[in-house]
């Protein structure tokens, strides 16, 4: 028995009268069909039935040897360990600033072998590509905002990792995928479906995404094979860190708009005998104001309910007030919606960020942050990730989603250790309003005290 193998617009055609697994027979080709994310299982199925075969698949680009000298601390080495016994696949999940991008620099290093590194943002595409360049010396192909240059050492967004597959999928041994959580997205998840690359690293800090997808990740890249929480590591390879909870109340103008509208939600429930204990839950009844007038217009009603809490006065009076108290701090502020964003920086002359600030003026805000130019920043959610703030010491939330993913993000931006900095995430929430129940499900239990200490 003979096979061969090659790589064809995201999929491995298996030639032979030889049925493997994942395969299916395409009658346009007379060959066995198989998406490139079994590439590995085909190879190790035919070595196991010891059948005979040439492999075409994977075309590297010409390599110079990799080798880099960073050195792990024990936990990222149990973490590589690991990665490597799950037959080097898999997802490491560790807190923001454990040095995740070490781990994967090592791997690269140990395995010497053509690798890309997919990221969500350019921000992250520099980053990477200034690190890989300092630790192996060599040039570093980048794919996105307007560059496709293709190097031993790639790096590319997931936009255009998902738009170059075809060009991409069969180049590189080894994959990495950073922020693992984003790829099991609608369209994302084709990257590693057709990307051939039989090794596979995912790095996050927050593997689980409230709508469940995070269940295809074993699939798309391994299992999860290494985690830590950042209690684990706080004080001594992280900043120690404490959480403080603060309750505004509305003011009667607001509780009373509140109150109206969100009756319009709650009335609507009830008299049609619908409970909302999921997001699956919610997302039926997302569907279900397509064709219902009614539960259009209650909808409707809880989101301008919610806006009202989120973005309520109180809430802007105790920040003013918190950052008169703490003028030394170096303060990150976040918020759910831009309107928030904008009202703030306005009134309180904070440099705002959000996804409509153009790449100069961000970079400079960032700079001026860094240098001590600017003590506090506002944004909504694009700093939540893949952003270096070492300097930052305390992160104020708010407004926000309920996602534990979003809350852990946001604490990472201030455990970034440096010195003797002792970090505080502070949370203002809206008493009385359906807030303080988005606020519960941001902690796990053990975490909901008002203030945990950390050491």
């Amino acid at each position: 028995m003979y096979a061969a193998l090659n790589y064809d617009r995201g999929t491995v055609l298996i030639r032979g009268d030889i049925k493997v697994p994942y395969s299916s027979w395409d009658p346009r080709v007379k060959a066995f069909r198989a998406m490139a994310l079994y590439y590995k299982d085909i190879v190790d199925y035919l070595n196991r039935s010891e059948i005979q075969f040439d492999d075409h698949v994977l075309n590297p680009p010409p390599c110079p040897e990799l080798r880099c000298s960073v050195r792990l601390r024990n936990y990222q080495q149990e973490a590589l360990n690991s990665w490597c016994k799950a037959g080097r696949r898999g997802v490491i999940v560790l807190p923001t600033g454990a040095g995740k991008t070490v781990i994967a620099l090592k791997a690269i290093s140990e395995a010497n072998i053509p690798a890309i590194v997919v990221v969500p943002t350019l921000d992250l595409v520099e980053q990477w590509r200034v690190r890989l360049t300092k630790e192996f010396k060599v040039e570093v192909g980048v794919y996105g905002g307007g560059e496709n240059t293709l190097k031993p050492l790639t790096v590319s967004t997931y936009d255009s990792a998902y738009l170059r597959i075809e060009e991409l999928g069969n180049r590189f041994p080894l994959i990495v995928f950073d922020e693992v959580h984003h790829l099991p997205a609608q369209g994302y998840s084709q990257i590693a479906e057709m990307f051939a690359s039989p090794m596979r690293m995912g790095l996050t800090a927050t593997y689980e995404r409230p709508d469940g997808y995070h269940m295809e990740l074993p699939r798309l890249v391994g299992g999860k094979v290494y985690e830590l929480p950042p209690e684990a590591l706080a004080g001594k390879h992280l900043s120690t860190y404490t959480l403080h909870k603060v309750f505004v109340e509305l003011t009667p103008r607001e509780q009373e708009e509140y109150d109206r509208l969100y009756k319009v939600f709650t009335d609507y429930l009830k008299s049609n005998n619908i409970t909302l204990r999921s997001p699956t839950d919610f997302q039926h009844f997302i569907m279900r104001t397509g064709r219902d007038r009614n539960a259009r217009k209650a909808l409707l009603a809880r989101n301008r309910a919610l806006e009202i809490a989120l973005n309520a006065q109180a809430k802007i009076d105790t920040l003013k007030k918190i950052l008169s108290e703490n003028p030394s701090e170096r303060v990150l502020t976040f918020t759910q919606h831009n309107q928030l964003v904008y009202r703030i920086s306005r009134e309180l002359l904070i440099p705002a960020i959000t996804h409509k600030t153009v790449k100069e003026e961000r970079s400079e805000i960032l700079h001026n942050f860094k240098t001590g130019n600017y003590r506090t920043i506002i944004t909504s959610k694009v700093l939540d990730e893949g952003i270096d703030i070492p300097d930052a010491t305390m992160a104020i939330i708010l407004s926000g989603t309920g996602s534990r993913r979003e809350f852990i993000q946001r604490l990472g931006r201030i455990l970034r250790k440096k010195e003797d900095k002792k970090a505080r995430l502070i949370e203002i929430v809206s008493r009385e309003t359906a807030e303080t129940k988005i606020s519960q499900r941001r902690i796990r239990r053990q975490d909901e005290k008002d203030i945990r200490v950390r050491k």
